[in-house]
C-alpha cells in the first residue's frame, strides 16, 4: 500500500460522511503512526468520548502496530456483527463506531447514554417491597431482570421495529415456563407492526392489543421490576422497549388487573381482606352511578321507606331528571381528575381539593344537584382508584358511562342487562390466545399443589 492509499480514508467511510452530510457531528479520524494509519467513523453527539479514547485511541498509539492493533479490536467485548447499508448507517446513528483496519471494517458499541437512571416507582407505588422502576436504557432495564430473576433459562430475544425510531425491542422469557404458543403470536405481531414510529412501551402496547379501538387491554403497562419477575415465573412473556421506563406483560387476564404486588408481601389474611376492597370498589365504581338514576327515576320502591323519602326529599327543587345530575357531576369529577394529572404537582392537589369543595357546595345549595349525588360522586372517584393497574381503571371509567346510558333508556332492566353485556364480551375476549377470565396462574398453581399433596 502506498503512502497517497493511506492516506485517503476508505470509499465506504467517504460514501458514510457524504449520506450524513451536512450534519455538524460527523466525525472521520485518521490515527496515524510509524506508517500505521486507521480511520474511525462515528457521530459525537452518540459516542461516549472518554470510552472511546480509553478502548480505540489510546490503544493504537501503545500497540504501534496494525496487526497487533488489528488482534486487540477484535478481542474486544464490544465488537458487534458489521452491517452493510441501510443497517449500518442506522448502528452509526445509535453510537456505534467504524473502525477501518487496513482492509477489514468493524463495528463496536460505545454509544453515550444518558437515560440509564433507575427512577422511583410513581405508577404502582407500594409501602414493603422495591422502591426503585426501572430507566430509559434497555440494557440497564436488563441487567435489573438479571440481578432479581437468576434462572439460566431467562431468555432475552432483540427485535428491530420497522419505524423510524428503529428502536430495539426486547422478549423477555422463561424457556422452561413459557407458553411457546403465545410466544409465537408476539413474534408474529411484533413482525406484523409497520408504523412511522414507536416512542414507548404504551405505543407498542396500542399496536399490540389486536384492535386499537380495544376498549380492555390485552397487556399491562408496569414499571416494577418485581411484577415482571413474578410473572416470568408464571410462564409470561415481557416486552421493553428501549426509551421507556415501562415494560409489557402477556398475556393477562382480568384478575392480573386487580393484583397489586404488595399482596406477595402480607399476610394471608391482610392479602384477602384488601384484595376483597378492590373488587368492592371496582363494582362500587362502575354500577353505583347507573344504579342511583335507576332508583330515583324507575324503581324507588326497592329501597326501605326511609330510604326513598330521604332520596326523594334531597331531590326536591333540582330542575332536571336525576340522569342529567348524575353526567354533569361526573364529567365535572373527570374534569378534577385531568386537572389534578396535568398541572404542576406542587399546585395540583391544593387546586383540584379546593376546586372540587367548592364546586360541591356550590352545587348544592344552588339546588343543582342532591347532597346525595355530592356523596356518590365522591364514592365513584375514590373507587376508580382502588384499581391497581391505571389501564383498566380507565377502561371501568368508560364502562360506567355506558352503563349509566342503559339504565336512562330501559331503567334497572338496562343496568341488569349492560352489566349482563360487559360480562359477555369479558367472557368472549382473548389475550393472545389466553381466555380473557382464565383464573389466574396463582389459584391453578395452589389447585394443582392441593391435588399433589392429596
Amino acid at each position: 500500500m502506498n503512502t497517497n492509499e493511506k492516506t485517503n480514508p476508505p470509499e465506504l467511510m467517504k460514501q458514510l460522511s457524504d449520506k450524513f452530510s451536512p450534519s455538524i457531528d460527523i466525525m472521520l479520524i485518521p490515527l496515524q503512526m510509524e506508517g500505521n494509519i486507521v480511520y474511525i467513523f462515528y457521530l459525537k453527539t452518540v459516542v461516549n468520548g472518554v470510552k472511546l479514547h480509553e478502548m480505540i485511541i489510546k490503544p493504537f498509539f501503545e500497540i504501534k502496530s496494525c496487526t497487533n492493533y488489528n488482534s486487540y479490536i477484535k478481542s474486544l467485548p464490544d465488537l458487534i456483527e458489521m452491517k452493510s447499508g441501510e443497517e449500518l448507517m442506522i448502528e452509526i446513528t445509535k453510537g456505534h463506531v467504524l473502525v477501518a483496519i487496513e482492509d477489514n471494517f468493524y463495528l463496536l458499541d460505545i454509544k453515550f447514554v444518558n437515560s440509564n437512571v433507575v427512577q422511583q416507582t410513581l405508577m404502582e407505588p407500594t409501602v414493603y417491597g422495591p422502591q426503585l422502576a426501572l430507566s430509559e436504557d434497555i440494557e440497564t432495564n436488563l441487567n435489573i431482570i438479571r440481578h432479581r430473576y437468576h434462572e439460566p433459562s431467562l431468555k432475552f430475544e432483540l427485535h428491530q421495529l420497522k419505524d423510524k425510531s428503529h428502536q430495539p425491542v426486547a422478549i423477555i422469557y422463561d424457556e422452561k415456563t413459557v407458553n411457546q404458543s403465545v410466544l409465537q403470536n408476539i413474534q408474529k405481531r411484533l413482525k406484523g407492526i409497520d408504523v412511522s414510529l414507536i416512542q414507548s412501551a404504551g405505543d407498542l402496547q396500542l399496536h399490540l392489543n389486536g384492535s386499537k379501538i380495544s376498549l380492555f387491554p390485552t397487556l399491562i403497562l408496569t414499571e416494577r421490576p418485581d411484577r415482571i419477575s413474578y410473572n416470568l415465573a408464571a410462564g409470561k412473556v415481557v416486552l421493553m422497549v428501549n426509551g421507556s421506563p415501562h415494560a409489557l406483560i402477556a398475556p393477562v387476564v382480568f384478575f392480573d388487573f386487580m393484583l397489586s404486588m404488595e399482596d406477595n408481601y402480607h399476610t394471608f389474611w391482610i392479602t384477602t381482606f384488601t384484595s376483597i376492597l378492590r373488587y368492592i370498589g371496582l363494582i362500587a365504581c362502575l354500577i353505583l352511578p347507573a344504579m342511583y338514576v335507576a332508583v330515583t327515576s324507575y324503581t324507588p320502591d326497592i329501597l326501605r321507606t326511609e330510604l326513598a323519602l330521604t332520596v326523594a326529599g334531597s331531590r326536591i327543587g333540582i330542575p332536571y331528571p336525576s340522569f342529567i345530575e348524575v353526567l354533569l357531576m361526573l364529567i365535572f369529577m373527570e374534569f378534577l381528575v385531568e386537572a389534578s394529572i396535568r398541572l404542576p404537582k406542587a399546585i395540583s392537589a391544593t387546586a383540584t381539593t379546593v376546586g372540587g369543595l367548592i364546586l360541591g357546595t356550590a352545587a348544592t345549595e344552588a339546588a343543582l344537584t342532591s347532597n346525595i349525588m355530592i356523596i356518590i360522586v365522591s364514592a365513584v372517584a375514590i373507587t376508580s382508584f382502588v384499581i391497581p393497574i391505571s389501564e383498566m381503571s380507565f377502561s371501568i371509567r368508560i364502562c360506567r358511562y355506558m352503563l349509566l346510558i342503559f339504565t336512562t333508556f330501559f331503567g334497572t332492566i338496562g343496568l341488569m342487562l349492560g352489566s349482563l353485556g360487559i360480562l359477555m364480551f369479558l367472557t368472549n375476549k382473548k389475550s393472545f390466545g389466553e381466555p380473557y377470565l382464565k383464573m389466574n396462574w396463582k389459584s391453578e398453581k395452589k389447585e394443582k399443589e392441593v391435588k399433589t399433596t392429596g
